[in-house]
């Protein structure tokens, strides 16, 4: 990697600038989608996940407790930002009591570790960080999953990324890394190869290089690229590129 300006590098900066470069060089600039009702509620599905893993499953009539408390731990500065009137709010714990009851039918052999923090600096200024939703032991080795409570659409750099930063931290690459649909069961899996992690660790090299380059000039875009994903960037209102995709969608 060449030498600038020190960066933090997570799955969801490396798939963001897989889709639109310069959504990510927005990112790297702190500009963020806001917060959204649909976040908000995955947010809150994924801890009520790692505590059924870590503590065990929960009754129905507990759930509201449990999912009020976890909003404590760490959510209430998404809530504050949304400002869910309390009817609203319930909506959204019910909506998540529903997912759990999908959760629970998934099978937990073999689970190691929730929400496992991952982090490496494999070069000078350049940190990669991320959050395995669970790990389990399987037949052919250890498996990382990542919940998802929408769809599995955009997820291979994301598999690929914690490949990476797994293989770095651990020295050994996981048997497989699966993104699982809590709505429908379906999963999408990688098996990892030396071969793919390379490829991987390359192309975040790349991704590197090119925003510390615009960064060290001081340009302020990068390639635009519209799709889906325009509907929630933090850049919509300025980019010709995103408000055609969003129109044509809306159309």
């Amino acid at each position: 990697m060449n030498p600038g300006v020190d960066l933090t590098v997570s799955a969801t900066l490396f798939m963001t600038y897989s889709r639109c470069p310069d959504q990510a060089l927005g990112r790297v600039h702190g500009f963020y989608p806001e917060e959204s009702r649909a976040s908000f509620k995955g947010g809150l599905a994924h801890r009520v996940f790692a505590r059924h893993l870590k503590s065990g499953p929960i009754d129905s009539g507990q759930l509201e407790q449990a999912c009020r408390e976890e909003i404590g731990v760490g959510l209430n500065p998404a809530l504050g930002s949304l400002g869910l009137r309390p009817s609203e709010l319930s909506a959204v714990i019910k909506e998540v009591g529903d997912l759990y009851q999908r959760f629970k039918v998934l099978s937990s052999e073999g689970f190691r570790e929730a929400e496992v923090f991952l982090e490496s600096r494999p070069a000078a200024g350049v940190t990669l960080r991320g959050s395995v939703d669970a790990t389990f032991d399987s037949v052919g080795g250890l498996r990382l999953v990542d919940w998802k409570t929408g769809g599995l659409y955009e997820t291979d750099e994301q598999l690929s990324f914690y490949a990476l930063l797994w293989a770095l931290v651990h020295r050994k690459l996981p048997a497989r890394v699966e993104a699982v649909s809590i709505g429908s069961g379906e999963s999408i899996v990688a098996r990892p190869t030396k071969d793919s992690v390379r490829a991987t660790a390359t192309q975040v090299a790349e991704m590197v290089n090119e925003l510390r380059s615009v960064l060290d000039l001081g340009d302020s875009e990068l390639e635009k690229t519209a799709g889906p994903w325009c509907r929630y960037c933090a850049l919509l209102s300025t980019c010709r590129e995103g408000a055609a995709a969003v129109t044509v969608a809306d159309s």
